[in-house]
């Protein structure tokens, strides 16, 4: 499954948890489905974090020089 679905499958998981004819047997089933959802979830979303923290490390280490005139010095 894509991550859109189990989003997806998890929203109508939790839909199905609040209503009120869900029975016991259902609902320990569902939760169990929903909590295994979670974890899936959870490590998609680390693995998307570290990629966009790579890149964007990568692009702060792409400095530009510029030479500097010796009269601009401070000193």
């Amino acid at each position: 499954m894509s991550f859109e679905s189990d989003l997806k499958r998890m929203e109508e998981i939790t839909d199905l948890l609040k209503k009120e004819d869900t029975g016991l047997e259902e609902a320990i089933k569902l939760y169990e489905e929903a909590t295994e959802l979670g974890k899936k979830l959870t490590k998609t979303l680390t693995e998307i974090q570290r990629k966009v923290e790579k890149v964007t490390s990568e692009e702060e280490v792409e400095l530009e020089t510029e030479e500097v005139e010796e009269e601009d010095l401070p000193f």
